[in-house]
């Protein structure tokens, strides 16, 4: 970044914040790049469908109590940033619901929510990209409905972040420094990669692994 680039961001960032703009926000260099119409449309039916998180139940007790300290611990975590327990519980459970759905670590998805947008819903980068996973809008037209504003909504947004991570993952075949690069514009630059993986490391517990429930039909409201 030049040093002028550098100096008009520190400079407008209170007004940036004042539209709810966040100077910081990392994915403004999205690349949007040609699909082959198989992957658009796997993509398109990757993230389609609007329903809640199903809810959940688990094969024993100590899956369910496992999944209990998971998401007592990440709360805690969580707590300066969002201060409302239902918000907070609602928030992780749909992130936790869409990063397995997208075969992701959910302690990775929840590090790139953090340097992404900090874990501010309505966050905007200088180029657009809009909300927790600070997807680029263009998303919504080439795999989704077209409408933008959507991106707002939690669970699309987690989900659409969710699905672009896992396409970018399968496209550099499992390499995650080459995958986080692809989602930050950067690709085989250290920066980006190495703070969503510091970031990835302040959200992982030892019952993620051992929390194991079954998706039940009856869905949960989500914001």
């Amino acid at each position: 970044m030049s040093c002028r680039r550098r100096a008009w961001l520190i400079g407008a960032g209170p007004a940036l914040a004042g539209l709810g703009i966040s100077p910081a926000a990392q994915a403004g260099g999205q690349l949007e790049e040609p699909l082959a119409d198989s992957v658009r449309t796997a993509l398109a039916a990757a993230v389609a469908g609007n329903g809640a998180p199903p809810r959940l139940e688990f094969v024993s007790t100590e899956a369910r109590l496992a999944h209990l300290r998971w998401l007592g611990a990440m709360s805690e975590r969580l707590a300066r940033r969002k201060p409302d327990f239902n918000v907070r519980r609602e928030f992780l459970e749909t992130v936790w619901y869409e990063s397995r759905r997208a075969g992701l670590d959910t302690a990775l998805v929840l590090g790139l929510i953090e340097v992404e947008s900090g874990f501010r819903k309505y966050a905007i980068s200088v180029v657009g990209a809009r909300s927790y996973m600070q997807v680029m809008p263009f998303w919504a037209r080439t795999i989704g409905d077209g409408d933008a504003s959507r991106l707002f909504h939690m669970q699309t947004n987690l989900r659409f972040g969710c699905v672009i991570l896992r396409h970018y993952l399968d496209r550099e075949r499992g390499d995650l420094f080459m995958a986080l690069g692809r989602y930050n514009g950067s690709r085989g630059k250290a920066p980006y990669p190495n703070m969503v993986m510091a970031a990835r490391r302040r959200w992982e517990h030892p019952d993620a692994a051992t929390a194991s429930p079954v998706l039940a039909a009856a869905p949960a409201p989500t914001r």
